[in-house]
């Protein structure tokens, strides 16, 4: 039996989900090249409420694509951080937080915190949805906006945000450099955040500083599109 991977079937843009966190999930089942297939998710049978959860081989089900993904690394043979030093998998560690713990705010506030990307968002937002929700688009609208001002991303001005945004995509074209991958010539589970957040934010059709700022970065998108061809020929 396959892993099942519980997400959301659009795939807007040419991105694999609408979701950064599915996305990076489903990448690094392809990066693995593990047996899986996707199915969409019931809600009443999410442990956390939320998407990606996965129904493993044995029948368990589980939640948070990183938790997935640390138990796969653990339980699936050589995982795809089996080769890195001990310094390695910090810097990996380093990486996937700062986008999934810290970028991923200035994504969302990217997509929900101005209106007209909103606009864009909403047809396909509302194809995951149930029909008898989709008039609730702007109370979707108001309680992310609400979610980003007690976070604390929401407080900051338009500026402020895309200032954050540009620094981070910064640090991570540095980084990167001119390796194929993160850390080198193989991919990580790291990669697995950075190409989610990458295509995240490059493909969705509403320009904004950061968007340009990122496409302007010939390294990231030369890797996004190199992973593109390789992993994802069915997108």
């Amino acid at each position: 039996m396959p892993i099942v991977l519980h997400q959301p079937t659009v795939r807007p843009w040419g991105m694999p989900n609408l979701s950064p966190f599915c996305a990076k999930l489903e990448t690094y089942l392809r990066f693995r090249e593990l047996a899986f297939e996707v199915r969409p998710p019931d809600m009443r049978r999410a442990p956390k409420g939320k998407v990606p959860y996965v129904t493993l081989e044995d029948g368990r089900v589980m939640a948070d694509s990183q938790l997935v993904i640390e138990h796969l690394e653990e339980t699936q043979g050589p995982g795809l951080d089996a080769h890195l030093s001990i310094q390695d998998r910090a810097q990996a560690r380093i990486v996937q937080r700062m986008l999934d713990e810290a970028y991923y705010f200035v994504a969302m506030y990217l997509r929900w915190g101005d209106e007209g990307a909103a606009d864009v968002l909403r047809p396909e937002f509302s194809k995951v949805l149930p029909s008898f929700l989709r008039f609730a688009f702007p109370f979707i609208v108001r309680k992310v906006k609400g979610t980003l001002h007690a976070q604390g991303t929401g407080r900051h001005t338009r500026e402020e945000v895309q200032a954050m945004g540009m620094k981070d995509w910064d640090a991570l074209s540095v980084l990167l450099a001119d390796k194929p991958f993160i850390l080198g010539d193989r991919p990580t589970t790291a990669d697995c955040s950075l190409y989610a957040f990458i295509v995240g934010s490059s493909l969705f059709p509403y320009d904004s500083p950061v968007k340009a700022h990122l496409e302007a970065k010939n390294n990231l998108m030369a890797y996004r599109d190199r992973i593109r061809a390789r992993y994802y020929p069915d997108l």
